[in-house]
């Protein structure tokens, strides 16, 4: 009965598929093996993320209003009511108290685009200390540091659209960023704002980019990202069955598109209980944005935390040069400090593999961070450099909770943006080490029995048993070439043969 119904089922697949043929030419494709391992799911949780920004982020443009114009404010929330205000903050604060389910939304889009920039920031971490951005991923490097810029500037651009007094400080200070660029800093500024700040053009302008350009460039790289990763293959894990030429995990449909259908569905659960117990970005207490006013203990969101902590470390260099000022405490850490940071991550994938010598070898399989010491110690110098920078876009806040002087707070972390990293570098670095050496010796001489033994000699000796433990990408026994100690300086291994360029899928 049911090898009958089985050879029933087969005969109405051929049928449909005779009618539909999608197994001829998407067989293939849903066959496609992906790594089930948790690190590999950041980029999933980023794209989920998209879908839920885009989505709540249609809904709310059925009710925000990005006008300038100077309205007065009769809605429900009475401490401003009959406040002059601009239409979009009033149109703001509508969707908060006056529209079903309109704060839900707003707070839900707010909680999607922190969650957003975090697991793309997270995914180029794993890329990096992974080495999934060696040939022939470059590309797909430089579209995923590119995708976090215009994140960035997608989440500054919709921070400042309700114009409340924090997102107005904020823009506030853009403007003296563009404004200490020599030369053209006042034209980029007069271009940007329509005029004289704050002008009546700058909440539309953000509005055409948040709501259009920016989420159309976002759309298109991402579906680009992800026709490369079908192209190129998935990158994965080192260990038995796995070579440069295969991937060895779930296939497409339907083990993989299940699993990841439920992280969807655990996304868009979490970030609707976040936007709906958690709340974020209160436009109704700072009030309306005033030129004359700043809100006490601004703290900007996390993503651009890093540039108000290099503005408040740098120092107030100014130097007068035939008539003009230039503000070196604004240019250095605002203009010049991301631009090379980004100039490094765009960089990185080209310089690495020239310093290897690895330009010409293809690579399927990922690192384990330690096996890269010298590169996981450049990783953890600049999540350090980072976390420093982070850290004093608040040091007001952290000085006033922990009751320490503002300036003192301000020498200290100037002292350890200089040193952290270093310190990191090199500790990182030597535990790599450490690491890979207890490792090997955990293979040659294997497991403690925690069984004691006397020699005939009089002395004792542990017994040990062989490793069969393994955790994804370890080495094991009999020690491979590829498993041997680092190069010191470099931090390579013994170079292996690429082998023939797999394209097969």
């Amino acid at each position: 009965m049911r090898r009958s119904t089985s050879r029933t089922g087969e005969r109405l697949a051929e049928a449909a598929d005779a009618r539909l043929p999608l197994l001829d030419g998407g067989g293939p494709l849903l066959r496609k093996a992906f790594p089930d391992h948790w690190s590999f799911l950041l980029g999933e949780l980023a794209l989920y993320s998209l879908l839920v920004l885009v989505l709540t982020g249609v809904w709310l443009t059925f009710f925000f209003h990005p006008e300038m114009r100077e309205t007065v404010y009769d809605g429900s929330y009475v401490p401003l009511r009959g406040m002059r205000m601009s239409d979009a903050f009033g149109s703001t604060l509508r969707i908060s108290f006056d529209v079903r389910g309109g704060l839900l939304m707003r707070q839900t889009h707010h909680w999607a685009a922190l969650v957003f920039i975090a697991a793309i920031g997270l995914h180029l971490l794993r890329i990096f200390f992974t080495g999934a951005f060696r040939r022939p991923r470059e590309v797909n490097w430089i579209i995923g540091v590119t995708l976090f810029v215009l994140a960035l500037a997608e989440g500054f651009a919709g921070y400042s659209l309700p114009d409340d007094l924090l997102s107005g400080t904020g823009l506030r200070i853009a403007q003296g960023i563009m404004l200490s660029i020599p030369v053209v800093g006042t034209y980029v500024a007069m271009f940007v704002f329509g005029g004289q700040y704050p002008g009546h053009d700058i909440v539309p302008r953000l509005y055409g980019l948040h709501v259009l350009l920016l989420p159309g460039a976002l759309v298109g790289l991402v579906t680009v990202h992800l026709i490369l990763v079908f192209h190129l293959k998935h990158t994965q894990w080192r260990g038995p069955g796995r070579t440069a030429v295969n991937v060895v995990g779930k296939p497409l449909y339907p083990q993989f598109a299940a699993s990841s259908g439920g992280l969807s569905l655990t996304v868009f659960g979490v970030l609707a209980l976040l936007g709906g117990v958690a709340q974020i970005n209160p436009v109704w207490t700072y009030g309306p944005y005033r030129p004359d006013q700043a809100s006490t203990g601004s703290q900007p969101d996390w993503y651009v935390g890093f540039l108000e902590g290099a503005l408040r470390l740098v120092p107030p260099w100014e130097t007068n040069l035939a008539g003009h000022t230039v503000m070196w405490n604004v240019l250095l850490p605002a203009v010049v400090l991301p631009g090379l940071l980004f100039l490094v991550l765009y960089a990185y994938p080209f310089a690495e593999q020239r310093l290897t010598g690895e330009w010409h070898l293809e690579r399927h399989l990922c690192d384990r961070p330690r096996d890269r010491p010298v590169r996981t110690a450049l990783g953890a110098a600049g999540v350090t450099f980072f976390g420093v920078l982070l850290l004093a876009g608040g040091n007001d806040i952290v000085a006033q909770t922990f009751r320490v002087s503002v300036n003192t707070l301000t020498w200290i972390l100037r002292t350890a943006l200089v040193l952290a990293p270093v310190a990191a570098f090199l500790l990182t670095r030597r535990l790599c080490h450490a690491l890979t050496g207890a490792e090997r010796e955990r293979l040659v001489e294997g497991e403690e029995t925690g069984e004691v033994r006397q020699t005939v000699e009089g002395g004792y000796e542990t017994g040990h048993r062989p490793v069969t433990d393994f955790r994804p990408g370890a080495p094991r026994t009999p020690l491979s070439p590829a498993d041997r100690p680092p190069d010191p300086r470099t931090g390579t291994r013994t170079p292996q043969h690429p082998g023939p360029a797999p394209r097969s899928r």
